[in-house]
């Protein structure tokens, strides 16, 4: 996990055997309803897998970005103003943004 003041760089919320290798996704939910109570909101950039948006109430918005792939320049800038959005309606407003390994995309 990479975290600054309001940007968290994590690896895939996952649930099931994954789960023991990845981040549990009831921990995450967990940790960002404590830290971050309704002030967060995450980024899954993970095209080959979701979940349910509901452990993140439903603040969740996904943009497909191929493993080990380019983003689309039209896929980054949708992704960068939504969080230059989602960042400026609060100063308390943080970020949680995975792919699947938290480290490729």
């Amino acid at each position: 996990v990479f975290s600054t003041d309001r940007i968290i760089a994590m690896s895939f919320p996952s649930s099931g055997k994954q789960s023991f290798y990845r981040n549990p996704i009831k921990e995450v939910a967990r940790f960002l309803d404590t830290k971050h109570p309704d002030h967060y909101k995450v980024y899954n950039l993970c095209s080959e897998k979701g979940y349910d948006p509901k452990y993140f109430h439903y603040r969740v918005e996904r943009i497909f970005i191929d493993d080990h792939n380019v983003p689309a320049l039209q896929d980054m800038l949708k992704f960068t103003a939504s969080v230059r959005e989602w960042m400026n309606q609060d100063e308390k407003n943080v970020i949680a943004i995975h792919c699947k390994g938290g480290k490729g995309r």
